[in-house]
């Protein structure tokens, strides 16, 4: 059981960058990692990884020092169970639109008391083999480990104060795309409803004293979202080829 880094910056106050990425190559996580971001979320929602798939990337970010979260495809205790006992050291949970089910996922992700995750000889417990007692290993666990709920529809806006209530819950990620899709608009976020919605539900949760992440595309709409308080940005690795490849073919053109 390692430090979470991102938690700490975060309880620091800083402003963390990383990626989402439906990829299973361990390389992509080192290169993320080397380049100097904070987190790497492992895709699971919509991408193929296996159980295999994910130790291999767990152990890649540990050897760079950046923070292994993952999105998992289903509120499952046993499935949570199985990817927090791999080592990732966060969850990034679609589908969490009522106060059940916060509590069902903190459930899932703590140890006795604040859980009931069960505990086995498995690679985030150093297979029981380790320096730490057990107690002390359930302990640190329980404070290291971090769950982030999803703002992905309209439900989850109109409970977001009382989701914001519930012990365990660090903060959220919201989902601008399939926010926009339960708001009517399948052209995507760019509309002033849905940022309006955007800008109150960053107003509600930090103003609750808690984290908030979600997509930025560009460096400016970093900056504009930072400054409105969101401390956790993200954006995918196949949108930061795109970009970076657009940029150099127009500035070195092909003839």
């Amino acid at each position: 059981m390692r430090e979470n880094i991102l938690r700490k910056k975060l309880l620091e106050k800083k402003t963390c960058y990383g990626v989402i990425s439906p990829t299973t190559d361990p390389t992509i996580c080192e290169y993320i990692g080397l380049s100097g971001m904070d987190f790497y979320i492992m895709d699971a929602e919509h991408g193929p990884l296996t159980m295999a798939d994910t130790i291999h990337m767990i152990r890649a970010c540990e050897s760079v020092s950046i923070t292994p979260l993952a999105r998992i495809n289903s509120l499952d205790e046993k499935m949570i169970l199985q990817y927090f006992d791999a080592g990732i050291m966060g969850v990034m949970m679609p589908g969490t639109n009522t106060v059940e089910d916060c509590e069902k996922l903190v459930q899932a992700v703590k140890y006795y008391p604040l859980g009931n995750r069960g505990l086995g000889p498995v690679r985030a417990s150093d297979y029981m083999a380790g320096k730490l007692s057990q107690q002390a290993y359930i302990s640190f666990s329980n404070e290291q480990t971090l769950v982030f709920p999803m703002i992905e529809t309209l439900t989850c806006l109109e409970n977001l104060e009382a989701l914001c209530e519930v012990d365990g819950v660090d903060g959220f990620i919201l989902g601008p795309r399939d926010l926009a899709l339960s708001m009517g608009f399948t052209d995507g976020p760019a509309h002033a409803e849905v940022k309006a919605a955007i800008d109150k539900a960053i107003q509600t949760v930090t103003s609750k004293g808690k984290i908030f992440g979600t997509v930025a595309g560009t460096a400016e709409q970093a900056k504009e979202l930072s400054e409105k308080g969101v401390s956790l940005l993200l954006n995918s690795v196949q949108g930061l080829l795109t970009s970076s490849i657009k940029s150099f073919m127009i500035n070195n053109p092909i003839s």
